[in-house]
């Protein structure tokens, strides 16, 4: 079966490792044969079922790229036979051959989520997300096959697009095997780290990710509480949020205890989180949230947003709190840092959920949900 893969809009991060871990999990000998159309930042495993196919078009100017995916991309998928489509991106924007099939995804929340988006000034932001809204959901409505990866995110798609999406499946992510970490071979700690205990945020500055709520939480538990550990903001700084938190903690006075990282280099991640005394994540708006799940497999504790969909990956190993509250953030990490047992309770119960994920199933799955869609077996849902 011809499968074409347009991974053009996967320019870096959770785009990138997605496909990553679904190509390193194909079978071999394996039936498919996939062409991908990416970017020349994604490095492809060497599988003999994978051809990377190069476009001269300038692809990367998101306009550009949708004049190519209108106008050129139906000729090239006529000239491969291509049998399936699929645009993990989530917009498809071609015109397809007869008998090819399409098949796409929900990753991006944020266009969805009204009251995010209210958050972002007047400007681009909020016009790109209207455009991808509108782009999206026309995708998932005239796809063939709409791959999920939360039931919180297949709920709002089906309830946005009144019953309209013809086939669904929900996926999650997994977790890479490089972020399970064994209570007794736990990484070595980086040598820039604090040398102290420390809490723990990784995400990138957003106005959905809440470092402000949590740097003023922080605030409060150290008005409550003889507070040694350092606070640590990992992520890229997206402007102006990054402005405003630290323009925050300098007026907190918390210049000496709160620590902004920027990047941290992905090999370095698992011992960042493994040696972190609580892991925090504090976003309010995720569709299946990658670093909710690799702080799972480091089987530190971790303090949650209470937020959909976190209940539904974090269950009961984890401790929620509202991300729109200082007050709650403190009184969640009151009740259980200066407890041994419940720490290291909690850390038992985080690694013991990391086992629901693996990104070999993922894959599984999903290859044969496509599977199935190029062979005529998945009939419209009523």
């Amino acid at each position: 079966m011809r499968v074409v893969i347009n991974a053009f809009s996967a320019r870096r991060g959770g785009g990138q490792t997605y496909l990553l871990n679904l190509l390193q999990h194909l079978d071999e000998p394996c039936d498919l044969d996939i062409t991908i159309l990416a970017p020349e930042s994604l490095k492809l495993p060497g599988h003999p079922s994978i051809t990377k196919l190069d476009v001269r078009w300038p692809v990367e100017n998101p306009l550009l790229r949708a004049v190519w995916e209108k106008f050129k991309l139906p000729g090239l998928l006529e000239e491969l036979g291509a049998e399936v489509l699929f645009c993990p991106g989530g917009v498809i924007n071609t015109k397809l051959p007869n008998g090819c099939k399409s098949v796409t995804m929900f990753r991006n929340m944020v266009p969805f989520d009204m009251a995010v988006r209210k958050r972002y000034p007047l400007g681009m932001m909020r016009v790109r997300n209207w455009l991808l809204e509108h782009a999206m959901l026309s995708s998932m409505t005239g796809a063939d096959l709409v791959i999920f990866i939360s039931d919180y995110a297949r709920e709002v798609i089906e309830r946005r697009s009144r019953g309209r999406v013809r086939n669904a499946v929900t996926i999650p992510h997994g977790i890479s095997d490089h972020f399970r970490i064994a209570s007794d071979t736990r990484p070595k700690k980086p040598g820039w780290l604090p040398d102290g205990e420390y809490l723990l945020y990784v995400s990138i500055f957003d106005v959905y990710k809440h470092q402000l709520e949590v740097v003023r939480g922080f605030h409060e538990l150290k008005s409550r509480r003889e507070t040694k550990e350092k606070l640590i903001l990992a992520g890229h700084r997206l402007e102006p949020l990054a402005t405003e938190v630290l323009k925050e903690i300098r007026q907190l006075g918390l210049e000496n205890d709160v620590i902004l990282t920027g990047n941290i280099p992905y090999q370095e991640l698992p011992g960042v989180y493994a040696n972190a005394k609580i892991n925090i994540f504090a976003s309010s708006c995720e569709n299946c949230p990658n670093i909710l799940l690799e702080a799972l497999g480091a089987g530190r504790p971790l303090l949650v947003s209470q937020m959909k969909p976190m209940p539904e990956f974090g269950g009961d190993a984890v401790v929620y709190f509202d991300p729109l509250s200082p007050d709650d953030f403190c009184k969640q990490v009151l009740a259980i840092i200066d407890i041994p047992e419940e720490l290291d309770r909690l850390g038992r119960m985080a690694a013991s959920r990391a086992e629901m994920y693996n990104w070999s199933e993922t894959a599984q799955c999903t290859w044969r949900a496509i599977r199935q869609v190029g062979l005529g077996l998945l009939s419209p849902q009523p």
